[in-house]
């Protein structure tokens, strides 16, 4: 039982990484397409460079376990990150919301299974 926890949190944490990497490389690499989109949803252009370091950050602190404050909180800042997606997808109706959603679920069963696996609920 331990084996398939550890196993569901490291696949679920390494598809949360790729969704979060993907998006700040995309934000670094396409930075026009990303304000453009970001123009839309009614968002402020600035803070697209430090959103993609704070995923970054946020990457190091669930994988390095350094302190369980910064990875819980890095695990919050995806929620967010990922509530304020979808909601800003919905909001303009473009139908791009899933990913966000689909995000929120990952995240959720990382999160699950770390705290399983580290006998927060043992």
């Amino acid at each position: 039982m331990k084996k398939r926890d550890l196993l569901i949190y490291r696949i679920t944490t390494g598809l949360l990484t790729l969704l979060m990497t993907f998006s700040a490389v995309m934000y670094f690499a396409q930075y026009e397409m990303a304000s453009e989109s970001f123009t839309k949803f009614g968002f402020p252009v600035y803070i697209i460079y430090p959103l993609a370091i704070a995923k970054i950050l946020g990457l190091i602190a669930i994988w390095t376990n350094k302190s369980k404050m910064l990875k819980e909180w890095a695990y919050a800042g995806f929620v967010f990150n990922l509530l304020l997606a979808a909601s800003a997808h919905i909001n303009i109706n473009d139908g791009e919301h899933i990913a966000a959603l689909v995000g929120l679920i990952i995240t959720g069963l990382s999160y699950f299974y770390y705290r399983k696996t580290s006998n927060v609920y043992a």
